[in-house]
């Protein structure tokens, strides 16, 4: 596989929950060492770019803060270009801290956006009524990511998608989103390495939004049989992964 950028899905293909995948601290050095370009692409949206920064530190990954894009880190950029600034947030509190930080701070009324991330148990009846009320009101969505589920410390877990999914029926407008499988987002990890889809591969646990995506946007996909992997997936998977392995840790098997 002759590629020299390469990104790098994070939970579920690094680590599961708190245990980080066997061998995957010894793979990102073999990447590193070989010279590709590495970003590290993630979906997940209840932690800030800094927490996720010491998290793979605290596994062992010798990953630097600016080779991890988030979400929020693509919201932020994308509502600074609108113009329209007055945000409501539907996420975890370390989330509105990372905003509020970028100078875009949370309101509960006459907001341009509704931002719905994965906000674990802030997501109740009365927070996902008031997001409804605001886009009735005229707020537009912005969706960090539509993830379904994602495989936690105890099992699988929901992700935003599926609140997502409730607002824009329940209004009948369309999020934008931020996060994989979005082309806007892998465009932007490339831009950020100075790499053309072409020269590009994406590795991740989920054959929609990882391989998937990436794919679609011209890129190829290896699939690691880690995380929320699940054989029913790959067999309804369109298009199917370039390449399936048993985890990161055999990724010199290819690179």
């Amino acid at each position: 596989m002759n590629v020299k950028g390469v990104l790098i899905d994070l939970d579920g293909v690094l680590y599961t929950g708190e245990c980080p995948v066997p061998g995957a601290p010894g793979a990102i050095r073999y990447l590193i060492e070989r010279g590709y370009s590495i970003r590290f692409v993630s979906n997940s949206t209840r932690k800030s770019q800094g927490t996720i920064a010491s998290r793979l530190l605290a596994f062992g990954f010798d990953v630097g803060k600016e080779m991890i894009i988030t979400p929020s880190v693509a919201a932020m950029n994308f509502i600074r270009g609108t113009g329209r600034t007055q945000c409501h947030l539907l996420t975890t509190r370390e989330l509105h801290s990372e905003f509020e930080a970028a100078g875009l701070l949370h309101r509960d009324n006459g907001v341009d956006w509704v931002i719905v991330g994965d906000a674990g148990d802030n997501f109740n009846y009365g927070t996902m009524n008031q997001a409804f009320r605001l886009v009735q009101e005229g707020a537009g969505i912005i969706a960090l990511e539509k993830d379904r589920y994602w495989m936690g410390s105890d099992g699988l877990m929901l992700s935003a998608g599926p609140f997502v999914r409730g607002i824009e029926y329940a209004t009948g407008k369309t999020a934008v989103l931020m996060g994989k499988p979005s082309p806007e987002f892998f465009g932007m990890a490339l831009r950020d390495m100075g790499v053309t889809p072409g020269d590009a591969v994406m590795i991740g646990d989920d054959v929609v939004t990882d391989t998937g995506g990436a794919m679609k946007a011209g890129m190829q996909g290896i699939l690691v049989k880690t995380g929320k992997f699940s054989q029913e997936a790959l067999a309804g998977a369109d298009p199917c992964p370039t390449v399936v392995i048993d985890s990161i840790a055999s990724i010199n098997t290819i690179l």
